[in-house]
């Protein structure tokens, strides 16, 4: 999941003539297809077999709640992003709820891509140990705080326009992965032969959290339908970007269950064998995510802080704001350094929000004949039971198991 990572490319575009229906495709689906697919094989391993039905229930249902978004803005045509659909509904305290969110959200997903970073270099250089004014370092710290270091430059930029475009290599990084390991499977002496369980009911809150997060780009979506010349296609696009990701997500997850079984780590490229090819190739482009997507990942923070307190022209003061929030990120990369548990509780407590919770409740306060006693009534209250639920149960999962591994 990186959505608001694509906002920089959205709002260019959506000053010109507007993006074709191919483009926004592209956008959309680079949206989806972020880091979110190193885990669903571990999900799928945490809730069983049974779970990657959820997986495309799920991607339905998130289908439909963006449907519900897109509703919402032809309602309101000024309507430009996510915050002024909340706006519109229930006034500026919508827009001050669903904003955090996204902030917060983003910031944590700072924090995932360079967890990331460290966990995958320190499986490329596993004995590498660093000493920092006397005081020794682990590999895996080490390792965030130098890709920390290498970021922080392009933090200061104002125009991330190319890095922008470099983020295309969400969608290269998700083909090659899953390419590399269907060859791990069936070149490299793995095999495809872990049966798994057919269900485990206790993890199946930590699966639907980890879904949740990789189809969260409902932050983006008002911004990619107001970018289109022909707004009317975008329920096509929606379409599109659903299915694709499904498939590679899907793919991904059953081949790594049948690889790997119930020995599956929070990162599919953790469980690859070393000194394999495929394996260093998979783990390579994986290392690269990090490098062309954090810049943007926390732009829009930035730009909310800058704009708030009018310090954009202060040049000085906003290097610092941006240095001290990439500090803030690797303080918690390193304390809280578990990769499967914050995304649980992103999916859980934020995710689920953004992709449940709030386009129903949005869609409900500006329809009023959608509160009227029928099937869609029915299906969004649903909707709004199965995230409450899944919200409370996946964050309280995950929080305790943060917890517990802080502790040990």
């Amino acid at each position: 999941m990186d959505t608001e990572s694509q906002l920089q490319v959205s709002n260019s575009e959506q000053q010109n003539e507007g993006t074709s229906f191919s483009k926004t495709c592209f956008h959309g689906l680079n949206a989806l297809a972020g880091i979110g697919i190193l885990s669903m094989p571990y999900a799928v391993s945490q809730g069983g077999w049974l779970s990657f039905m959820l997986l495309i229930i799920f991607a339905m249902i998130c289908w439909y709640t963006a449907l519900l978004l897109e509703r919402c803005m032809n309602q309101q045509p000024l309507i430009k992003s996510y915050p002024d659909i909340g706006e519109v509904a229930f006034g500026y305290k919508g827009r001050v709820v669903i904003a955090s969110f996204i902030y917060v959200e983003l910031f944590l997903v700072a924090v995932e891509l360079l967890i990331l970073e460290g966990d995958n270099l320190e499986k490329l250089f596993p004995n590498m140990s660093f000493t920092l004014f006397g005081l020794r370092i682990g590999s895996k710290s080490g390792f965030v705080l130098i890709t920390a270091l290498i970021i922080l430059p392009s933090t200061w930029l104002r125009s991330l326009g190319a890095l922008a475009y470099i983020a295309l290599c969400g969608i290269m990084v998700s083909f090659i992965l899953a390419g590399c390991v269907v060859w791990v499977g069936e070149f490299d002496g793995v095999g495809f032969h872990e049966r798994g369980k057919l269900v485990n009911f206790g993890g199946l809150s930590t699966a639907m959290s980890l879904f949740a997060f990789s189809y969260c780009a409902h932050g983006l979506m008002p911004t990619l339908s107001n970018s289109m010349n022909d707004r009317k296609q975008f329920s096509k696009v929606l379409l599109v970007c659903f299915m694709a990701s499904t498939i590679i997500n899907g793919a991904v997850a059953v081949l790594g269950y049948m690889m790997f079984g119930d020995h599956l780590k929070s990162q599919i490229t953790l469980n690859l064998p070393t000194n394999k090819i495929s394996t260093k190739i998979a783990i390579y482009a994986t290392v690269i995510t990090p490098f062309t997507k954090y810049a943007m990942v926390i732009t829009p923070i930035i730009n909310a802080i800058e704009d708030k307190w009018h310090l954009c022209k202060r040049r000085p003061l906003s290097i610092l704001i941006r240095t001290s929030i990439v500090i803030s990120s690797v303080i918690v990369a390193l304390f809280v350094p578990f990769f499967g548990y914050i995304m649980a509780f992103i999916g859980a407590f934020l995710s689920m929000a953004m992709s449940l919770l709030f386009p129903c409740i949005c869609y409900l306060k500006m329809h009023k004949a959608a509160r009227r006693f029928g099937l869609e009534l029915i299906i969004i209250i649903s909707i709004m039971s199965i995230g409450t639920f899944i919200g409370i149960q996946g964050t309280y999962s995950s929080l305790v198991q943060i917890v517990k591994n802080i502790k040990t």
